[in-house]
């Protein structure tokens, strides 16, 4: 696979600027790791030798408080086995729900400045991800198999 899906392209950013602020909102976390972080040459840990594993580790570290400071929770993780429906060889190494109280919160949290700094492990750690806003009300599990 080669996309590098890292940062929101400007028109995704939109959309969901676009949509409801006043409700809670689940955001859908799929993250492939690089094998070795790629962090800017000057940044302190350039040439560490890190994993994307433990740079998203600081990643999770420095940005966790801001995370929560607004109101945000994991609703949900878990390890992916198995790939049922999907592309054959695709994988994902942490798949997460975030949870928070409005959209406004997790703008709050995009912009802070400590999380802007932050940001940076995320960058050098994933190689690809994908970060799928849903409503967590929208859907009844009877609508799905009903």
């Amino acid at each position: 696979m080669t996309d590098h899906h890292v940062d929101p392209e400007r028109a995704q950013f939109d959309a969901f600027k676009a949509l409801p602020r006043d409700t809670v909102i689940h955001m859908l976390n799929l993250v492939r790791f690089r094998d070795t972080a790629a962090y800017p040459a000057d940044h302190p840990l350039a040439g560490q030798d890190l994993t994307g594993a433990e740079a998203y580790a600081h990643y999770g570290t420095d940005s966790g408080p801001i995370f929560q400071r607004v109101g945000g929770r994991i609703v949900w993780r878990g390890t992916m086995e198995t790939m049922v429906i999907g592309p054959e060889g695709e994988r994902w190494d942490a798949i997460f729900v975030a949870e928070y109280p409005n959209s406004g919160a997790f703008m709050e949290m995009v912009t802070d400045p400590v999380y802007r700094q932050a940001v940076v492990h995320r960058q050098a750690a994933v190689e690809t991800s994908r970060l799928i806003r849903c409503d967590p009300k929208a859907s009844r599990p009877e609508t799905v198999f009903g």
